[in-house]
């Protein structure tokens, strides 16, 4: 019987849950959760024979070494911060390991370990990064295939509402961390553009947006994700004159979301004293910002509210967080969308061709999320993929070749992860 061990059991680890379950049985795959309330799992595992949830506290060296040395292989979805503690365990005790989040610089200095010891670590194999290298990949690899010369590299991606479930000002609801979103951008953004460098700190992000249409999801506004650069040799575009990767909100988020950036409010290296302070005293700062069109907007997040903000914050970004977790937090019946787009442009010889190939993918509810479905299920995937030796790669990897790709896009397509090709 193989043993995958899972460590991390939140918002994102609903439909990986699901997925391992469901295989559970047919792969002969014994599978053990590991989470610090794994109480709140009972319901997501039901009384499946195959499928045990652990309480565990991931710093406690002793019990996380012994979970991870009775494991076939190893996924974790806990805070990237604490990947390094999986990782090292999975190297000296010989296991593969899948997460969804970026590979680091701690990461990276196990590399040579990883690869003489012949394991797999496969990261970035979520959403974004995961689905959106995959799908582009597939493409950059199809137009190459036919001479093609890309010359202009853009990939959106977004976790927002959907239509039926849209019902406030921002038009966005939380479906995954919501720390993420508080601090979204806060590192800033580097990408190419018409063979010139831009860089943009955060205070000037939300300022330079751009406008895309996709299906159902209609008009939405796009900023700079991260570093886009160092992407640019991993998928061998060097001679594309205009490379970046997005994040995708409705327009009037990034509209308006500009302004509590500006405010400071996100800051979450200040320390304040909460004592006597209410919401509408800590977000003073966001007066000069507002008009008759968002003065409603900030209203709804209850930025203008008497009440005292909570006792334990100690950042303003853990103000800003009770607020988006109290007002934007998705409803039972409610529903979220993930939209992702590419547009390449390529040459090949003297035509020039535009391609955009999109996805929109709906969750179920609040708990299986579009978000859960496209996080959690390359991770399954990629487990049983690899547990049958499907995918015979070792060394530290991210999933941007064909014997990774192929496959996991190819069973998604099952989940409703699809994508639609236009060339124009």
């Amino acid at each position: 019987m193989k043993k995958i061990l899972l460590f991390g059991a939140g918002k994102s680890a609903t439909c990986l849950i699901d997925y391992l379950i469901d295989h559970a049985l047919d792969e002969n795959w014994s599978v053990t959760i590991a989470d610090a309330n794994p109480a709140s799992l009972q319901s997501k595992i039901g009384q499946n024979a195959n499928v045990n949830a652990i309480a565990l506290d991931v710093q406690r060296e002793a019990d996380r070494k012994a979970l991870v040395a009775s494991a076939d292989i190893v996924v974790s979805l806990l805070p990237p911060s604490l990947h390094i503690l999986i990782a090292r365990d999975c190297v000296e005790l010989r296991k593969n390991l899948l997460t969804a989040s970026y590979i680091d610089d701690s990461i990276k200095t196990l590399s040579e370990e990883i690869k003489n010891k012949n394991l797999l670590f496969l990261y970035e194999m979520g959403l974004d990064p995961g689905i959106d290298h995959m799908s582009a990949m597939q493409l950059v690899d199809s137009i190459k295939k036919n001479n093609g010369k890309i010359i202009s590299f853009k990939s959106h991606t977004g976790g927002l509402v959907a239509p039926e479930s849209d019902d406030n000002p921002w038009h966005y609801k939380i479906s995954w961390n919501p720390r993420n979103v508080v601090r979204a951008g806060a590192a800033g953004a580097v990408y190419k553009e018409n063979n010139r460098t831009v860089k943009l700190d955060y205070e000037e992000l939300f300022e330079n947006t751009g406008e895309v249409i996709v299906g159902a999801a209609g008009k939405l506004s796009y900023y700079p994700n991260r570093d886009s650069l160092s992407y640019i040799p991993v998928y061998g575009l060097e001679d594309a004159s205009t490379f970046i990767r997005t994040t995708l909100r409705y327009p009037s988020f990034c509209n308006n979301w500009k302004y509590i950036v500006a405010a400071g409010l996100t800051d979450d290296q200040k320390t304040i004293d909460t004592k006597g302070l209410n919401f509408k005293k800590w977000s003073e700062p966001i007066l000069g910002f507002v008009n008759d069109l968002n003065e409603n907007m900030f209203s709804f997040l209850g930025l203008f509210d008497e009440m005292p903000v909570p006792a334990g914050a100690k950042t303003s970004a853990d103000i800003l967080q009770y607020l988006l977790e109290t007002k934007l937090m998705m409803r039972p019946l409610d529903k979220d969308m993930i939209v992702m787009l590419h547009e390449l442009e390529y040459t090949n010889g003297d035509n020039h061709t535009s391609i955009n190939s999109s996805l929109v993918v709906r969750g179920d509810d609040s708990v299986r999320t579009a978000m859960a479905k496209t996080v959690g299920l390359p991770l399954g995937i990629a487990a049983k993929l690899i547990l049958k030796e499907k995918i015979s790669l070792t060394g530290l990897h991210i999933p941007i070749v064909k014997e990774i790709y192929e496959p996991v896009l190819e069973e998604l397509k099952d989940y409703g992860v699809r994508f639609e090709e236009r060339k124009m």
